[in-house]
């Protein structure tokens, strides 16, 4: 693969560490032992900053060679198609994996971050827990009767739906076994605690220059 570059922001406060979503392709990069290098962009105009690049002022995006993506979810699809550890290139076991894939961002996702900003107001009872609640529960039936999502091994699939699920709030949300017990063997991986590691690390020593500057 061509020289790949994962864009993130220069700084973020110390709640959203861990769960910026650069750290998704990280993840992805390590597991498939491709090289990557890091570049940012400012964290205080994020929102108008780089409409360039990502046209909604988000972060993560992804330049490979010139080709230029946004979207973590397409992101990670791109870097799959490239790794047969991501994603199986068989039919049947690259159409498992995208399926999962993408219900991961619509199934789940989808319903757990838009109850997780109504929480932040107080309400833990929003209109959107007994959605979120019927989502889990059949993850959780899922995840009581198979070891991985797709192709029976670890994919993409595993990779996204455990970070969508290993948000705390939403892990703590009820009591499911099954899932709290996949996400546990997922984010076990080498390749994630180097990831996290090293996204935790990136921002630390971002508190450092802020300091400087300061």
């Amino acid at each position: 693969m061509s020289e790949l570059t994962i864009w993130t922001l220069d700084w973020v406060p110390e709640g959203p560490r861990g769960f910026v979503r650069d750290l998704r392709l990280r993840w992805a990069c390590e597991e498939a032992d491709l090289p990557y290098a890091i570049r940012t962009v400012r964290f205080d105009d994020r929102e108008t900053n780089h409409l360039d690049r990502q046209p909604f002022g988000q972060v993560p995006f992804l330049d490979v060679g010139g080709l230029k993506m946004f979207e973590s979810g397409a992101a990670l699809l791109h870097l799959a198609r490239s790794s047969d550890v991501l994603m199986p290139s068989d039919p049947a076991g690259e159409a498992e994996t995208l399926q999962w894939t993408i219900a991961a961002l619509n199934s789940v996702e989808m319903a757990s971050v838009p109850w997780w900003f109504l929480t932040l107001s107080g309400d833990e009872n929003n209109q959107m827990t007994g959605w979120l609640g019927q989502r889990l529960d059949h993850m959780e039936r899922v995840l009581s009767e198979t070891e991985w999502l797709a192709a029976g091994r670890f994919t993409v699939a595993d990779l996204l739906m455990a970070d969508v699920l290993r948000i705390p709030k939403v892990r703590a949300f009820g009591d499911r076994p099954a899932t709290e017990a996949y996400v546990s063997r997922v984010t076990a991986r080498p390749a994630f605690k180097k990831a996290y590691d090293d996204q935790i690390c990136f921002f630390k020593a971002a508190d450092e220059k802020r300091a400087e500057k300061a």
